[in-house]
């Protein structure tokens, strides 16, 4: 849990302003000048690099370099690892956004762009801030968080509406029947709002559904 959410320990609070400003200039000194990019989330628990699922975030990262994308991870192990390897080995921008928490994830080899960050809500912001399209691979609790996220910024007009794309439609599948049949029955959403993201399998289907989305705002 973040610093700032903890119990109050009264007069250091308001210093923790100057921390939490520190990242937020230095987030967006730094990726104000990697030019377009895409943010992609999964699972950090390490996997082998024969895995389904890293082998498919190896292949979007690796795609998404050669449309002229930078790619943004949360540059730890499993799934991040893979887009960086991916965005690395295509010769792009591979940037990892790395969290310091209590299990102490490091920075995977990969990343050739690091920022680390104490807040998950600054980390959260430069996701969203300067990633054009969210590329959302199986994942935790990390990982729905930051999936709901960005539906809820478009749902509520404080985001422009942008790709967010979950790949694997049998990982992903009970959510979306759960979205469906609960959620959607009791009236908490509309069905337009279902089609603020998409679900699909390739990393081709992920690259034609931000192609198509360029060519309609550019």
């Amino acid at each position: 849990m973040d610093e700032l959410v903890k119990k109050s320990t009264g007069h250091k609070d308001p210093w923790r302003v100057f921390r939490i400003m520190a990242e937020f200039v230095d987030g967006f000194g730094t990726l104000s000048e990697i030019g377009p990019a895409v943010s992609i989330f999964g699972s950090a628990r390490k996997m082998p690099q024969d895995d389904e699922y890293y082998k498919v975030a190896e292949q979007i990262a690796y795609l998404l370099v050669k449309k002229g994308f930078a790619v943004i991870t949360g540059g730890g192990p499993g799934i991040m690892e893979a887009a960086n390897r991916g965005a690395k080995t295509a010769g792009g921008t591979s940037v990892g956004l790395n969290i310091n928490i209590s299990t102490g994830q490091k920075p995977n080899k990969f990343v050739t762009k690091l920022l680390e960050f104490r807040y998950f809500f600054c980390r959260k912001v430069m996701f969203i801030k300067y990633g054009s399209a969210f590329i959302i691979l199986p994942g935790g609790f990390g990982t729905l968080d930051e999936f709901f996220e960005a539906v809820t910024l478009i749902q509520t007009g404080r985001s422009d509406p942008f790709p967010v794309i979950l790949v694997g439609k049998k990982y992903w599948q009970g959510l979306l029947k759960w979205l469906n049949s609960t959620v959607k029955r009791y009236g908490n959403i509309k069905t337009e709002d279902l089609n603020i993201f998409q679900i699909v399998d390739t990393p081709e289907d992920v690259g034609k559904i931000i192609d198509r989305f360029q060519k309609k705002v550019n």
